[in-house]
């Protein structure tokens, strides 16, 4: 199990939930809908917390998430499948991609231990936001490109 804290789920999980969908929107190239995108970010924030809480090995609930937002997208917020698997995917590689490049930082430029953060919910949060404001800036540039050729 990977627990999370209710801590980590407000200040991290929450906004996070919402950035994903945000870039699930972006990646799909669909018009947003405030009303489905607040829905699917609360549902999501839920699945992603309780995912974490189940007897699984690591690494598990990201390939049961990754097929849970897919489903929620496409019945939600009415996103074409192929587009749908398509941005979920770019958006969870890109997510991971962005948590491996704060990782490096972390442990290699500033020498610190990751073991000892991850393991104190308040640092790991404090940590980790970097990753999501890569994730956020990625998304929204990319968001910002979109309309400026449409």
């Amino acid at each position: 199990m990977i627990k999370l804290t209710i801590f980590e789920f407000f200040i991290r999980g929450i906004p996070e939930a919402f950035l994903f969908v945000f870039a699930t929107y972006t990646f799909s190239k669909t018009p947003i809908n405030i009303r489905r995108f607040l829905l699917s970010g609360i549902i999501m924030a839920a699945i992603g917390f309780f995912t974490r809480y189940l007897p699984i090995h690591y690494g598990v609930h990201t390939i049961l998430n990754l097929f849970a937002f897919v489903i929620l997208f496409y019945n939600v917020n009415k996103i074409d499948l192929m587009k749908c698997i398509r941005s979920v995917a770019i958006a969870m590689f890109l997510q991971s991609f962005c948590e491996l490049i704060n990782i490096v930082i972390i442990q290699f430029l500033f020498k610190q231990d990751m073991d000892y953060i991850l393991s104190i919910p308040k640092l790991k949060t404090l940590y980790g936001a970097p990753s999501m404001i890569i994730f956020g800036i990625v998304v929204i540039s990319y968001y910002i490109i979109i309309k400026k050729r449409s």
